[in-house]
């Protein structure tokens, strides 16, 4: 009776297609025109993927420093690491590039060479003053080699700010206004001014000038991720295009195919504007998936068609079988793949929620137009030809599907001890495998601007900041001495971790102070003791208000003070081992009774958020397969079934864990969406291998063996078609610069061939070895709804 209105329901939705041709056309046409209007509201993004949720603790500290000391994340540099600068015409052209920036309304601040202030001790007022290095433009080298050696020798406070003491690079840091950091004029900024002057001054004066800091980073990295948008989109076509045209031989229905998944492509990119999110890494892949997705729907449609030209040569017929037969297949195997992505929406990370919406709705999408848009147009055309359809008889794939045939029937101890030593296998492989929470890794290597951020990390140790607030509780606690040694004691031990550069706070100025008290001299550059520190600080709080730099590293109050360092590219292992010993040093110097101590920065938040992902990636994988596992117990009423089908589908996603530990393949972002993509993809062959064996058993009679043999003949063929289109299309993305995206890419196409292999040979294995348990009748009662057709068996499937 359920099979029956099952099969009447898609009978009336062919009937209301076919006969609605005009109207349905119009509607897709109106409706892409709508969605084509929703691309002016697709936006970049302009700040890094907040992996966490909005309510975690580390996100809370690190908002708790943005209200307080502003964006931390504001800060370009620039460094040249070349002697000749330090040369009359090269030493004035650099402070003349850093006075550009200085003049332009998106910069908040230039600290260079060119306005570099000297404290000096000023007895007639008690007061501190400010002087300028470079009082004038020096027109000889003695003038140069002068203010050179003062720099570097007299001036420790600005050391790993401004300069390297051991290799001699020099450095300007650009501070941008902290309002525009996060918006689309930060863009236009690096692109049309900054880049430019800079290009211009290294190609007039010969100079390798490196750039590097958060706000210029993103922006390039950002660029990158559009350029290569459409760099995937026309891979995927033409990889998808050439196998589709090996497949049919036919030039109209490869257009009909790369036109319907063009037009998915225009309906994500609509969808990604009409929900107003931002285009990221992961959103960016949406737009490939659509077409490596929706080529195999083409395939089923129009293999269905042409199997049911051939058959009785009738149009309306074949166009209603279509869409009746082959729509409620589709149908299922689309839902199960979009379920895959939809558990990243239960995530409490904005960027994978994201990135499960818009790609669960475009996967229906692109099934609700292959089914409308194929059968339509090819009810305004002639019949195939019959060159056409002659790869509905080609053999050259009969020696494939009888070797599975032979595996199954004669070698299952064979397949069932080779998965048994992969699984084996990938156990250890995953014990190997290593968490990474680097907000550099994914960043394309052969860039220029990769580059530099491997230069700064050896000249400044690293460009990433890292924060430490200290609040005192009490307004103006910052400035006692108390305090103050507190703060040195654990800067102390950030300057002895290799992987933090030189800590900048209110102690650098402190013992600056002292330097300037002492005449300059650098040996005085450290806390003053006690009785100096009365001296001192009358002449810091006589000073004008020019020489007040507190603001840079102390709030309006006085209370709460930050200490500011920049971090190497580490992985989470390392990061959680810095962030423990600071953190021992923290509660050890710092009482919580009249102290309170927070770590955070961007560094911080994204190998936290990192964490997070790992410790969310078993739930989201356990929400895909209980979906789906719920989703064919009503398909199959049967328990035992549902547990047998899992197996094949588990197996793949454990060796490809196993493949990462072995590979030095790393968790993270990227490759965490590795396992619920593929499982939602390939549990697609598993449906269609036990709907094809239970309507064979039917049929036979229930004969087992019978059954399993005509149902792998059936649709090996299709998995075999499928399997190669994904596998093809997976792989576009690793032609990508982004490490993460080159591995989902990899892992995917490589879990989904072995889904298929699983598919094809231990799941007619397990069905045979375990045929008197889970294949009779008592257990494979009646469907909720038959996937395919009784009437039509073995039709359905290309052959």
């Amino acid at each position: 009776m359920i099979s029956w209105i099952n099969t009447k329901f898609w009978a009336t939705v062919a009937r209301i297609i076919l006969r609605n041709r005009i109207l349905i056309l119009l509607l897709l046409v109106a409706g892409t025109v709508y969605m084509g209007l929703q691309w002016k509201h697709m936006r970049l993004t302009h700040s890094e993927a907040n992996l966490l949720p909005d309510d975690h603790e580390v996100n809370v500290e690190y908002q708790q420093f943005l209200n307080t000391f502003g964006e931390e994340g504001n800060l370009i540099v620039l460094a040249v690491k070349d002697s000749s600068l330090f040369t009359p015409e090269k030493f004035n052209a650099w402070n003349r590039l850093s006075e550009q920036f200085n003049a332009m309304p998106e910069v908040d601040l230039v600290v260079s060479l060119q306005n570099l202030q000297k404290l000096i001790r000023n007895d007639q007022k008690k007061q501190f003053d400010l002087e300028s290095l470079v009082k004038s433009n020096p027109e000889t080298k003695e003038e140069v080699e002068k203010i050179r050696y003062e720099l570097f020798q007299k001036l420790p406070f600005y050391e790993n700010l401004l300069f390297n003491k051991e290799t001699g690079t020099v450095r300007t840091a650009v501070y941008l206004d902290k309002e525009i950091v996060n918006t689309p004029v930060r863009k236009d900024f690096v692109f049309d001014e900054f880049i430019p002057r800079v290009k211009s001054f290294e190609e007039k004066y010969d100079v390798d000038v490196r750039v590097s800091g958060m706000p210029y980073i993103r922006t390039l990295n950002s660029q990158n991720i559009v350029d290569e948008i459409g760099i995937f989109i026309l891979a995927a076509l033409g990889i998808t295009s050439l196998i589709f045209f090996f497949f049919f031989r036919s030039f109209r229905a490869t257009f009909i195919s790369m036109f319907v998944v063009t037009i998915g492509v225009m309906w994500a990119f609509g969808t990604l504007g009409l929900f107003k999110y931002e285009i990221t890494v992961l959103t960016a892949l949406i737009p490939p998936l659509i077409i490596v997705i929706g080529i195999p729907n083409c395939i089923f449609l129009i293999n269905k068609y042409q199997q049911e030209v051939k058959k009785h040569g009738n149009q309306a017929l074949s166009l209603q079988r279509v869409i009746s037969k082959i729509g409620n297949a589709t149908l299922m195997t689309n839902v199960t793949t979009a379920s895959g992505f939809a558990t990243f929406i239960l995530t409490n990370s904005k960027i994978l929620k994201e990135f499960g919406v818009i790609a669960s709705i475009n996967i229906l999408v692109i099934f609700l137009l292959s089914l409308l848009i194929i059968p339509i147009l090819y009810s305004f055309m002639s019949l195939p030809k019959t060159k056409h359809l002659k790869h509905l008889n080609k053999k050259w794939i009969g020696a494939f599907v009888n070797w599975m045939e032979r595996m199954v029937r004669h070698h299952r101890i064979a397949i069932y001890s080779i998965s048994l030593l992969l699984l084996i296998a990938s156990m250890i492989g995953m014990y190997r495998i290593r968490i990474s929470g680097s907000l550099i890794e994914d960043m394309p290597k052969k860039t220029e601007f990769f580059s530099d951020i491997r230069f700064f990390e050896e000249e400044f140790d690293g460009v990433m900041p890292l924060e430490i607030m200290i609040d005192t509780k009490r307004p103006n606690g910052v400035m006692k001495l108390a305090t103050i040694r507190r703060m040195n004691e654990l800067e102390e031990l950030i300057e002895e971790t290799p992987e933090l550069s030189k800590p900048m706070s209110i102690v650098s100025l402190v013992k600056y102070s002292k330097q300037a008290y002492y005449r300059g001299n650098p040996k005085f550059y450290q806390i003053p003791s006690a009785q100096e520190n009365n001296f001192v600080l009358s002449y810091a709080r006589k000073s004008s208000s020019d020489v007040n730099l507190l603001k840079s590293f102390v709030d309006s109050t006085g209370q709460i003070a930050r200490i500011t360092t920049f971090m190497r590219d580490v992985g989470t292992d390392r990061m959680d081992r810095i962030e423990e010993d600071l953190l021992t040093k923290i509660e050890k110097v710092f009482p919580e009774d009249r102290y309170e101590v927070s770590m955070t920065g961007k560094a911080r938040v994204f190998s936290k958020g990192t964490e997070y992902l790992v410790n969310n990636l078993v739930l989201s994988l356990s929400l895909a397969i209980v979906l789906i596992a719920l989703f064919m117990a009503y398909m199959f009423r049967s328990f035992k079934m549902i547990i047998v089908s899992l197996i094949p589908n588990l197996l793949p996603l454990l060796i490809t864990a196993g493949m990462m530990g072995f590979i030095g393949i790393p968790i993270k972002p990227s490759t965490i969406l590795v396992f619920s993509i593929a499982f939602g993809i390939s549990v697609d062959d598993t449906i269609h291998f036990l709907a094809k064996y239970r309507q064979e058993l039917i049929a036979n009679n229930w004969k087992i063996r019978k059954s399993v043999y005509a149902a792998l003949r059936e649709t090996g063929l299709s998995m075999f078609y499928t399997s190669i289109v994904l596998f093809f299309g997976f792989s576009v993305f690793m032609i990508s610069s982004f490490g993460g995206t080159v591995a989902l890419g990899g892992l995917v196409s490589a879990t989904l061939l072995f889904a298929m292999l699983a598919n094809l040979l231990l799941l007619p294995s397990l069905l045979l070895s375990l045929e008197r348990n889970i294949a009779n009748k008592e257990v494979l009662k009646e469907p909720a709804f038959n996937i395919i057709p009784e009437e039509d068996q073995g039709e359905d499937q290309p052959k």
